[in-house]
């Protein structure tokens, strides 16, 4: 089973609900700060294989750090543009929370309900196997 990822930066009023929301569930997660613990290149690769709008699903558009760019990300390649996120994580959405499975950007109490039913199925799966 695959562990759920939270990556949050605290001041954030979506990742403080966000994580409220885990610990409320008794969702057990690994924490990793946005800015001091950036996901590398690969590991937003492997989000990005997760999305259903690609960039756009996780770049924070709204953002002051995105609107201030003098980039035109449409212009980059995919290599290019996955830099500028670790270089600058500040516009990705926040928080991101994944299984390795399943990719949520931003806070979506219903999104993470479903992974976290998604989990606890996995979990009756393995114990019954074990039994």
């Amino acid at each position: 089973m695959s562990s759920i990822t939270f990556y949050t930066y605290p001041s954030c009023t979506s990742c403080r609900k966000a994580k409220m929301w885990l610990k409320q569930n008794k969702v057990s997660f690994e924490e990793r700060h946005l800015f001091k613990d950036t996901p590398t290149v690969e590991e937003l690769r492997e989000m990005l294989k997760l999305t259903k709008a690609g960039t756009e699903e996780i770049l924070a558009k709204r953002s002051q750090s995105f609107k201030s760019l003098n980039v035109d990300i449409y212009d980059l390649s995919m290599n290019e543009l996955l830099k500028l996120l670790t270089d600058n994580p500040k516009l990705l959405k926040r928080p991101l929370v994944t299984d390795g499975e399943q990719l949520i950007a931003g806070y979506s109490p219903g999104e993470m309900k479903k992974l976290c039913i998604k989990k606890e199925k996995e979990k009756e799966h393995i114990s019954s196997h074990v039994s």
